[in-house]
Parts: C-alpha cells; structure tokens; sequence
C-alpha cells in the first residue's frame, strides 16, 4: 500500500490529490472488511511516506488544490476554475465509478459532447455543483456509501445539491480518512494483520546502493552516471522502522522492499536494522536458482544466509497474484473467487500429497486493482474470504505465522532484480529514467559539498533528497508506463529536486526548468477511405485488399498498472456494403501464446438493435461459428495465421444497408479474460454504405 509522496516540502501543497482519494476509496474498507472474517489473516505493508500524507489529511492540515476547488462555492467558480474541473473531475474509471452512478453518467457525457463539438462548457451553477460533489462521492468507500446514513443520502438523491452539501462532504471526508490507520492499529493488536514495511520513501534500494548493479540482470543497458549511496538506503529503512514502531507500537519484521527489488546488500543492511523476513518475486528465484522453479519450490519458505546474517524470504506467486490484479475484475465475483481457490488446489495437490504443507504467496497492489471491480472488489473479496473460511484444508496466515509454520530452504545469495521482469529496466536504462538519476545525482552531490547551511535547512534539503530517491518518479519516466498525469509526475519530481537547492541557498540548474518527459504520442483511430473486401486466409494476400481499411493502433502505455498484457498490435475494419471485415494485428513476440486462444467478438449496430456474438479459435482456417446463443452469428469466414481475419454478413448481425456499426473484441485463454481492445468503449465504423465511404 503506497502512494508517491505528493507534498511539496517549499509550498507545503499537494500537487495531485491521489493519497487522499484511495484513503476515501480503498485504505479502510479493505482492513476493516476482515473484521466480517475472523479467521482469516492476512499482511499489509504499509509505506511511511503514504501514511505521513494520510495522518495531515486526517488531521486537516493539508492543503490540497484538488478538495479546496470540490468544496469552493459554484457560483464563486472562475473560468480557470472551470477547465480545471472539467480535466480532473473525472479520472475514475467509467464502466465502474462514473456510469455506476446515473448523474456522474449524465455529466460525463455531456463534458465528453461539449468537448467533442469544440464548444465552451455550458453548465448551470447546479451542475457545477453536481460535478463538484460527484467528482469525490464516487471515491467514498463502499462501507460508507452502504451505512453512513448521510452518505447514503447523498447517493440516493444523485442531484440539485447545495453549499452544506459540499461543506458536509468535506467533512465527512476527513472523518473517513481518520479512521484509516486506527482501524489498521486495531486488527494488528488483534492479531489478525501484521504491518510490514517498506523503506519510507519508497526507493528502489539496490539502485541507491549502487545503480551499476542494474547491469547485472539486464548486461549492456544505458546507465546513467554511478550514484552509489548505501547510507541513503540504510536511512530509508532506519525511518520507515521507527515511523510504524511510533504509530503501532512495534517495531515491524517484515520488509516488502520497494517493488520487490532486492541484492545481498540491500539483505545485509535489512537484517543489521532487525528485519526478520522478506518478499518479493518469483521470478527472482528463478534467476537466483538459475532455473524455472515449479510450485513445488514456489510453495515454502526460504532463508538468505551470508556473512552471519540471515533473512526469511518469500516468493510471491507472480501468475495467481496477477488474476486477481488484472483478470477476475472482468469476471461475476463468485466465478472468480471460485476459479482462484480451485487453481490454488490444483497448484497444491502433489505437495500435499507428498506429506507437506504447502505455502502460496498472493500479493498484490493494495488499491489500484478494484477501481475495475464491481463495487470495488468488495463482493470479490467476501467470496474468497468466505470461501476460504470455509475450508478446512486452507488456512489465511500473516507472514510472520507462515514462517513459523514451515522450515526453510537455505540461499547463500539473491539475485539482484525487482518484481518486475526479475530486472530494473523500469527505473533505470531508458533514456529519461536515466537524465533523471543524472539529475538527482547531481543535486547528492550538490547537498554534500554545500556548506554554511544553517541545519534546518539542511535537513529539509535531505529530505527533498529521499522523497526524490522514490522509485514513483521513473516508473512515470520511460516507455512502459502512461498516465494522464505524467506531466504532473515529471513536474513535482524536478520541484523536489529544485527544492534541495533551495535549502541549500543554491541556484537550481536551468535544466531542471524543463521537462524530462517526452512527447507521448496518443491512440490512434483513422477511418475508412473506401469499401475493401479482403480474402479470408489468415495472412496479407496482397497490399491492396485492406487499402481504405480504417485502423485502430494500441497504445500499449495506457495503464498505469504493470502487468497488464497487450496481445494486439492493431485492428483494421471496413466494409463492402454487404459484410463487415475485421483484422488483427498481433504483437511481435507474442506468437507462441496465440494457438489455442479464443478470440470474441461483440457487433451491434450503431443507433440500436441487439448485440451480437462471435468466437473463433485462434489457429483455425475454417468457417467460425457463433457463440450459440440467441444473438450469436453463424456461418461467416474466419482465419488466422500471421494475422486474424473475419467478414461478418451485416443483415446477420442486425445492421441495415448501408447503416453503421460498432463492435468490441476480447482475447480468452483458459476460460480467461487476457486482452481487450479497446479498454474501454467500442470500435466504430460510422456508416457501411459503400458510396459514403469514399466520400
């Protein structure tokens, strides 16, 4: 459970709200949903630096842009105030937290129409003051939204709210944010959660060690100039101990280290500072051990042993973790839960047939998986606790208890590696992640050699230093990851690295006046040019039968999540006038996972009319069929080979001549969901009438 540390040290504002809206959304409600469940217990780490901004929320000591312009009087709103509402009023997921509520629906359209037909936006005071209030109410924790009678009211009127609305809700969201780290000091008391932790500002600590290290997973990557500064990884550590032992009166032993990132010493200095245990991936073992480890070595515990240190470790299951960040949200609550627990028995049985118990590692993200839930995870959750409650052959043990409960295999080393790829290509090796380790380098270097700073300044140059050394800024950085805040990002990471200047009475580089960020280049939609009809044969029989196609490009970069899998490149669709062809695109690379998936297709005439449905088998060169329901078409071409293709009959999908039609796909393997295009909304092709088309 993390968030970057969004307070800027020299304004004392918070330059992007998220910490407060996931304490509204996700930080109670997923600890005080086991008190339903008393048998099972499970671990939270939680980060310092996270919990630093969540207690000067609950206190009401943070100065948040975001909230002040929530709670600021409609009718006191200045244009300025209005394009900003217009951008970040809307930032929760559609499908789940806008549409989910009829009138945030209603608003969403009508910026979304205002916006697509260039015109100023046009709302009434009244709907400014809906925006307003929704733009929180749809981040208000399901426990509140359920049983706060005032929230509630609010959810059910939907409308026409007023002045002591928006004060009301204001309050109703520190008190909320307030009871977050009470309620997790509670159940740790308890005994029903252990607290981990991570090193306070969340840097990835192999990295502040030394950064060359990143070599050694990945030889021959771009890297930045050497910044080696293990005291800075020890500090880390050393705050983030002290910060949970002064919150929840004990010191934690247990250490998820940022993103899972570890090396022999980062583990050296762990075990110096009195952690016990700690976890990251599976696909680290496997680089450690040289090999693919099978369950039977996932499932148990280990021990790191190296110069009279030691430290238990576990593995997180990176496969079983991962349905439930990215796969069961798309599926009814009780399937997922149930497919879950019947994969981790399936995982389990020659273990336990062979005499010992087996441990599963599930560990995941603490808040962004269930903004895709339905009603944010909450029914997911209460299945699988339940299910598992009911079991007698499982049992939903913390940490520490696991590690009682099993003895461990020795390691003499780790390999140096995070959770992602079992590397640092993330952080470190792209040409902006590495202009920014340059850039913090320079400003280490700046803070040591400055003198006749006076000591309070100091220290807040120091601390600049570290929320710097987060690992948040250069997962921002780079091409994996996208954001509609990355300018944000990039922003406040060059104003913590301005600040550290400050502090010390220097001058701050003009470089850091301009962006590390590059260009990012958008989705790209074009529409058909002309009428095609292409042979069916799984391959590019010729240059010219898809020529006029229209195309959908994906952008891989989209989610701000790690782990989400694009198998699709690009879609080209047209039409003859009597048919609708689509063609996929796969990804380079992804060839051998292909064979074997199902690929579904969802078609619907533009203005009306039912949807139909179509599956084909990734691999077949013969005639798909419908899914065999009422809506489902039958009897249209399909085949795949280097790319997919299909043509669909327009009157057998319910389009009439010449009318338009939209349509969605999804890719399934194993009766599960693994890619989407598009993420969101459908595809469309505007009209079918051959003559329009090349017009």
């Amino acid at each position: 459970m993390h968030q970057p540390f969004y307070k800027d040290l020299d304004s004392g504002e918070y330059k992007l709200p998220w910490t407060r809206m996931h304490a509204l959304k996700d930080y109670y409600g997923m600890v005080h949903l086991l008190s339903e469940f008393p048998t099972v217990k499970q671990t939270f780490n939680l980060v310092p630096s996270m919990m630093a901004q969540v207690e000067e929320y609950a206190t009401g000591a943070a100065r948040d842009p975001f909230l002040a312009l929530a709670l600021k009087p409609a009718e006191a709103l200045t244009e300025e105030d209005r394009r900003f509402l217009l951008q970040h009023s809307f930032y929760s997921d559609p499908g789940h937290m806008i549409y989910r509520y009829p009138r945030y629906g209603e608003l969403f359209d009508a910026r979304n129409a205002q916006q697509a037909a260039g015109a100023r936006p046009n709302f009434t005071a009244q709907e400014w003051r809906d925006i307003q209030m929704w733009s929180q109410l749809a981040w208000f924790d399901e426990e509140f939204q359920a049983h706060d009678p005032e929230v509630r009211e609010w959810i059910t009127r939907g409308r026409n709210f007023t002045l002591d609305d928006q004060r009301r809700m204001g309050m109703k969201q520190q008190e909320i944010v307030g009871k977050v780290l009470p309620e997790y000091a509670r159940l740790a008391k308890s005994g029903q959660i252990e607290i981990s932790t991570t090193p306070y500002y969340h840097p990835i600590l192999p990295l502040l060690c030394d950064s060359n290290i990143a070599s050694v997973s990945h030889p021959n990557v771009p890297l930045p100039p050497r910044f080696r500064y293990p005291d800075d990884a020890r500090k880390q550590l050393e705050l983030s101990r002290e910060y949970v032992q002064q919150r929840f009166g004990v010191a934690p032993v247990g250490l998820w280290p940022s993103e899972g990132s570890v090396s022999d010493e980062v583990f050296q200095l762990a075990s110096e500072l009195g952690f016990q245990w700690a976890a990251t991936d599976s696909g680290v073992l496997d680089r450690t051990l040289q090999r693919s480890v099978p369950v039977e070595g996932l499932y148990r515990p280990y021990e790191w042993r190296q110069g009279g240190r030691a430290l238990r470790l576990m593995f997180r299951d990176h496969f079983m973790s991962d349905l439930i960040g990215f796969v069961y949200s798309k599926m009814e609550p009780s399937h997922g839960a149930a497919d879950f627990l019947h994969r981790i028995r399936q995982n389990c049985a020659g273990i336990l047939a062979a005499g010992r118990d087996a441990l599963v590692p599930i560990i995941l993200d603490g808040e962004n998986a269930w903004e895709y839930y339905q009603e944010n995870g909450r029914p997911f959750l209460r299945e699988l606790y339940r299910r598992i409650s009911e079991d007698p052959g499982l049992r939903a043990v913390t940490a520490s208890e696991a590690f009682q409960l099993m003895a461990p295999e020795p390691l003499d080393h780790i390999f140096p590696a995070s959770w992602i790829s079992a590397n640092f290509d993330v952080w470190i090796g792209a040409e902006e992640d590495n202009q920014a380790w340059a850039q913090l380098l320079r400003a280490r270097t700046a803070y040591d050699a400055a003198t006749g700073v006076p000591e309070d300044r100091r220290k807040l140059a120091f601390e600049e230093l570290m929320i710097a050394e987060g690992s948040d800024w250069c997962w921002w950085y780079g091409p994996e990851h996208h954001s509609d805040n990355r300018a944000e990002f990039d922003q406040l990471y060059r104003s913590h690295l301005a600040n550290v200047y400050r502090f010390l009475n220097l001058a701050p580089p003009e470089d850091l006046s301009r962006p590390i960020l590059h260009t990012v280049t958008p989705d790209i939609r074009i529409p058909p040019s002309g009428p095609i009809r292409p042979t069916i044969d799984g391959e590019v029989t010729s240059y010219f039968e898809w020529l006029g196609a229209g195309q959908y490009r994906v952008d891989d970069r989209s989610g701000s999540m790690h782990g989400k899998k694009f198998l699709v490149k690009e879609v080209f669709f047209g039409s003859d006038g009597a048919n609708l062809f689509l063609r996929l695109d796969f990804r380079p690379g992804t060839e051998a996972e292909l064979p074997g998936m199902e690929a579904r297709i969802t078609l619907q005439a533009m203005d009306a009319g039912t949807p139909h449905h179509a599956s084909i088998r990734i691999g077949a060169r013969t005639p798909g069929n419908g899914t065999g329901d009422a809506a489902g078409v039958t009897a249209f071409p399909s085949a795949t080979g280097r790319i997919l293709e299909a043509g669909f009959p327009l009157a057998s999908i319910g389009v009439p001549q010449g009318a338009g039609v939209k349509f969605q796909l999804s890719l399934w393997q194993s009766g599960l969901p693994v890619d989407a295009v598009p993420q969101q909304g459908w595809i469309e092709l505007r009209t079918t009438n051959p003559v329009e088309l090349w017009e």
